[in-house]
């Protein structure tokens, strides 16, 4: 459990660190006034039209990025700040927001396989890890191969959650390409601004890189748990 642990310290730590730093990037690039003087719900609504896009809604939404689209009622949700500020920032996530939206107009086949494992993931990620445990604590202590068929579904189950971490990557960053693409292809920016633009979703996308690795790490540190246990 020891080396659980220090692998866990070791991830946040990275985490943090890449949290730490987006943050800082958009901080930086919210103070990029963009010379088209367009907020970003209007920027989001634009991209929207320009991919024949008229059944999508933008709505404002509280918090710090909170900017998500949710395809079962077709809304591009951007945080209050990215709703109403007319910064590169807001540029980037909105656009990015919009991505995904083009994304299910287009039926990009990623989005709907993630789309289609989130009630799966919701109760998989809260149950593996103690599924397992309590496989290994069981095997251990009564000796019966049904703490390890325990452990194994566990297993099973946090191999489905962590395959939805590794989907999520080219999801994302394919949304991140289709915005940067119309950008740049409707000259919504300028050349600096488009830099702005592009480091901050860069820097996004790196924390699902990093959460990925994370599920991934954590998967076959139990895995080697269990059948080791097994070999025993």
């Amino acid at each position: 459990m020891l080396g659980y642990y220090v692998l866990l310290g070791l991830i946040g730590i990275v985490s943090f660190a890449v949290s730490s730093k987006l943050k800082s990037k958009f901080e930086f690039y919210s103070k990029v006034r963009l010379q088209n003087g367009m907020s970003g719900a209007e920027i989001a609504q634009k991209m929207l039209a320009d991919n024949g896009i008229y059944d999508v809604k933008v709505m404002a939404v509280e918090g710090q990025l909170t900017d998500h689209y949710n395809p079962a009622n077709k809304t591009v949700n951007l945080s209050e700040a990215v709703y109403h500020e007319r910064n590169a920032a807001a540029a980037a996530v909105a656009a990015h927001e919009c991505g995904h939206a083009v994304q299910h107009a287009q039926a990009y086949s990623m989005l709907q396989l993630r789309s289609n494992m989130v009630p799966l993931v919701s109760i998989s990620s809260s149950l593996s890890q103690w599924l397992i445990i309590g496989g290994l604590i069981l095997g251990a202590a009564a000796h019966i191969g049904f703490g390890f068929i325990i452990a194994v579904i566990g297993l099973v189950l946090m191999a489905v959650a962590t395959t939805f971490s590794l989907i999520t990557l080219p999801v994302e960053y394919d949304a991140s390409n289709r915005a940067l693409a119309w950008l740049k292809s409707e000259r919504m920016l300028t050349p600096s601004e488009y830099e702005g633009a592009e480091d901050a979703l860069k820097w996004a996308a790196r924390t699902y890189l990093v959460a990925a690795i994370g599920a991934l790490a954590s998967l076959l540190y139990w895995a080697l748990q269990v059948f080791g246990s097994r070999e025993e």
